[in-house]
């Protein structure tokens, strides 16, 4: 089972609105994948929220762990997209997400049975959410490992909450942007190759996965390093959400032990076909059949 942890919302485009939340995207990804899932978020008592619970129980995705908040809304993101569908977030401060709480609900799911748990960084620019995050993560079965799918969005992010989390985490995924602010924190002046081997051997990392876009995709494990090129856009309609598609699928490749080649394949792939669509998630359960039967394929090779 891979646990999600982190922000659910909406997010509002110029001329229609969808859910989102990196953390939720990867947890409707992983879903709709075969990977069974449990998703901890928190969202108000609106009808905004009520939304929420309506469309995860639609989607046969478990609500035991989504929290409901009678003090603060359910988070939203207003969005821009520019000329190429790329986005520009401002996302609402001091919403329900913000304000997970750790409970026995929780404790009860950091168990070997765990294989993986995902976390980002914007559910902890709360003091009360990073404690909450810390907590779990420093409480999960020994075996169990830890994907930081780092999003930095501006001013949501502290040198302590990325440091922290570096600490927690086994897989670390970010874009080209965020190693660059990365750089900047930590006044690392040498080249990025060399802040990727500095950042995988001082947090232990197992492996580094960087997205950058029109530039392709990168891996790196300890003592390798794989590259891809950009698969060929068709009809883009927007960007939003391709990064998650991308973790999703990263995960299920480290959970199934595919090559750093076949992940790298597969996740360019998945995030290519999401910006063919609107929004992160897609609304046609079939989207998913094709992609589903392709990861059955590289499991039985790889076998």
């Amino acid at each position: 089972m891979i646990l999600a942890i982190g922000e659910i919302l909406y997010d509002i485009f110029p001329e229609y609105k969808r859910l989102g939340g990196a953390p939720f995207n990867f947890a409707f990804h992983v879903k709709n994948l075969g990977k069974p899932v449990r998703f901890i978020s928190r969202v108000g008592n609106d009808l905004e929220g009520k939304g929420i619970i309506n469309f995860l129980q639609q989607h046969d995705l478990p609500i035991e762990n989504i929290q409901i908040d009678n003090r603060h809304n359910t988070g939203k993101a207003l969005i821009e997209l520019n000329g190429k569908g790329v986005p520009a977030f401002n996302i609402l401060p001091d919403v329900a997400y913000d304000y997970i709480e750790f409970n026995t609900s929780i404790a009860s799911l950091l168990n070997a049975d765990t294989e993986l748990i995902y976390f980002g960084t914007l559910a902890q620019r709360s003091e009360y959410g990073f404690k909450t995050i810390q907590r779990i993560l420093s409480q999960r079965a020994p075996l169990t490992k830890c994907l930081y799918d780092i999003n930095l969005r501006p001013h949501c992010f502290t040198k302590q909450v990325v440091v922290e989390s570096l600490r927690q985490c086994d897989l670390l995924k970010l874009n080209d942007e965020e190693l660059e602010i990365l750089k900047q924190i930590f006044a690392f002046k040498k080249s990025s190759r060399s802040f990727i081997e500095h950042l995988m051997i001082k947090y232990r990392l197992e492996m580094l996965s960087l997205t950058k876009g029109k530039n392709g995709s990168e891996l790196f494990t300890l003592d390798k390093h794989f590259q891809k090129e950009p698969e060929k856009l068709n009809n883009t309609a927007d960007t939003v959400g391709a990064g998650d598609a991308y973790t999703a699928m990263l995960s299920i490749g480290y959970i199934n032990k595919w090559l750093p080649e076949q992940i790298l394949e597969k996740a360019s792939e998945f995030a290519t076909r999401i910006c063919e669509i609107e929004g992160a998630v897609p609304t046609d359960p079939a989207f998913y059949k094709k992609i589903s039967v392709s990861i059955k394929g590289k499991q039985n090779e790889k076998a």
